[in-house]
């Protein structure tokens, strides 16, 4: 369970699937929430039938017109004694969920690492900078970006404001600070599921961020949005190789 493909199911699989937003990039007015603010988002995680770990994800408004992301992910149970998670991510994007700055803490096994993510979207780069708390050890990196390039967990707000019926698909360019691409996501279908026996009425899409597109290892995403006018994600898959396999977040509670 030290495999880091653990860390990077439980701590990344939220962080994966905002990419996928189909927002565009010409300049665009201001986009107002469908759903009131701020809103919380409680997730459970789900690992070979056991909780292994609880995301809570927040959205509000922020000073200057910028929307601020909140998202805290911890381990639970029994694979909290394997390999301990406890990610705290916080991202600022602007009035089109562009990137603007994020910061992530994240305290993974015996790791514990700060880092920040700061956009220059005048000149269309972003500076990634990586310290090692424990070993004292920095990493920096710049990279030229597309206009409006969405870093990951900030998107899920411009997903929900989007409409991609079963069939379409759209592709934006996304990064995590070390690599950008272009992220397609696609409709898929309607689905009902049902979850702690309430059935909700969705969408269903993929998002293609494996495979040397975003991140080198196998594997497959899926998430399901209510079909309705809150675009609400209440489920979310991702499926990696042998030992990993599948691991679900499932919608525990909404708060506004």
């Amino acid at each position: 369970m030290r495999n880091p493909a653990l860390r990077q199911a439980l701590a990344g699989l939220f962080m994966l699937v905002m990419a996928s937003a189909g927002v565009a990039q010409s300049p665009q007015p201001a986009i107002a929430a469908p759903f009131p603010l701020p809103e919380k988002l409680d997730y459970r995680i789900e690992w070979r039938l056991i909780t292994a770990g609880m995301a809570t994800v927040k959205l509000s408004r922020s000073a200057g017109n910028l929307w601020e992301t909140n998202l805290k992910i911890e381990s639970a149970g029994f694979v909290t004694k394997l390999y301990r998670v406890l990610d705290t991510y916080r991202a600022l994007t602007n009035d089109q969920f562009c990137g603007v700055n994020t910061t992530l803490d994240a305290q993974e096994g015996k790791r514990h690492k700060y880092t920040v993510l700061s956009f220059d979207n005048g000149r269309h780069k972003v500076q990634y900078e990586e310290r090692d708390l424990l070993k004292n050890k920095s990493t920096t990196k710049a990279l030229d970006v597309p206009p409006c390039t969405h870093e990951i967990v900030g998107a899920l707000s411009a997903f929900r404001m989007m409409r991609l019926e079963p069939g379409k698909s759209a592709s934006i360019p996304v990064t995590d600070g070390k690599k950008v691409a272009m992220a397609r996501v696609e409709a898929q279908e309607r689905e009902t599921i049902t979850i702690d026996k309430k059935d909700y009425h969705t969408i269903r899409y993929e998002a293609f961020l494996f495979d040397n597109v975003l991140y080198q290892r196998k594997g497959r995403l899926w998430i399901w949005m209510t079909d309705d006018a809150s675009r609400l994600p209440v489920q979310i898959r991702v499926r990696l190789g042998f030992p990993i396999g599948n691991i679900t977040l499932f919608l525990d509670k909404e708060e506004h």
